[in-house]
């Protein structure tokens, strides 16, 4: 099969996914504005901070009118949308400057993060977990089973707390916070040295269910009849591994990286709060809990599409190897 034959069904794939992200974006945005009305919280509190209890009601009413706090969650959203089609992201009340200006400052850090650790992961999950298939029930089989496990259970806050307490206050070996020292300009070095716990932290996170996935794969593809006869044909070691059973299994695991995207953006969140990383994931939940709408609207959407983009990307490489998945949605 020539190599547009190959592409073909991805291409096709791709194009009806991107059809199905818009309106699915849409509702999605619709329904955050939907259940942030109901929030219990007044954001009034949030624009007037510390003034809120001494403000009188004129003023009160005057911020009101200024922010269109009284307006229903639909026109809210509708005016939302249709700055959003002018470029217009809005104005954050926590962050005190524009949204896009928000985004320009911290998403940078967040991306090179998340993509850093996802990168990392799926190396060490697909290395280790094909070795372990091969090796079915042997000590690096049991091993990587047994740690894979133990690390599933552990959520990312604590993975950070203990890299924190032992590596950075302990040892001293690293920065306990932050990307750069107080008061230093960001350079290469600093970043990196900063990087180096929240980019542990958020790996072993994201490394035990991408290990055992491709694990229990390479085990399903090693006990097929086209691997037996490869064998028979003298193909062994490590030609009989990568020319063999990886391409052949590793269909779950890129369906799993897909899926596994609104983990990596909530570890990813967890992971920037403990270490004080200046990214925009953990303003997702500061935004909510502050009740800023257009921030949070943004990082929904984003978040939203991200898991989308992803999912699509995964399973249209899963179809470009092997055409006989036959994906269609």
């Amino acid at each position: 099969m020539d190599a547009v034959s190959r592409l073909a069904p991805a291409a096709r794939l791709l194009g009806i996914r991107t059809l199905i992200a818009v309106p699915v974006t849409l509702a999605v945005s619709a329904a955050m504005f939907a259940i942030a009305s109901l929030s219990p919280f007044d954001p009034l509190a949030v624009y007037l901070g510390d003034n809120y209890q001494a403000a009188t009601l004129s003023q009160r009413q005057a911020v009101r009118a200024a922010y269109d706090t009284d307006v229903s969650w639909y026109t809210a959203w509708w005016r939302w949308l249709g700055d959003l089609f002018t470029g217009d992201l809005g104005w954050s009340s926590t962050q005190s400057q524009s949204v896009e200006a928000v985004l320009t400052q911290r998403m940078p850090f967040t991306l090179g993060l998340s993509a850093a650790a996802l990168i990392a992961a799926t190396l060490i999950a697909v290395t280790l977990g094909a070795l372990a298939g091969m090796r079915r029930g042997g000590v690096l089989d049991k091993l990587c089973s047994a740690l894979s496990a133990t690390f599933a259970a552990v959520p990312p806050f604590v993975v950070s707390l203990v890299l924190v307490a032992v590596l950075a206050v302990g040892l001293g070996l690293f920065p306990t916070s932050g990307a750069r020292s107080p008061g230093d300009p960001y350079t290469v070095g600093g970043l990196v040295a900063h990087a180096v716990l929240p980019f542990v932290a958020l790996t072993i996170s994201q490394v035990p269910w991408l290990l055992l996935t491709t694990r229990a794969a390479v085990v399903d593809t090693a006990g097929t009849d086209a691997i037996r006869a490869a064998r028979a044909r003298g193909i062994h070691g490590w030609t009989l591994l990568k020319g063999h059973i990886v391409p052949s299994s590793i269909a779950p695991t890129l369906a799993l990286l897909g899926t596994r995207l609104p983990e990596v953006i909530a570890g990813a969140a967890i992971v920037e709060t403990v270490f004080g990383w200046p990214g925009v994931a953990a303003m997702l939940v500061e935004s909510a809990s502050a009740l800023d709408f257009s921030l949070l609207a943004t990082l929904t959407v984003g978040a939203a599409l991200a898991v989308l983009l992803g999912s699509a990307l995964s399973d249209a490489a899963a179809t470009a190897l092997d055409p006989r998945i036959g994906m269609r949605a």
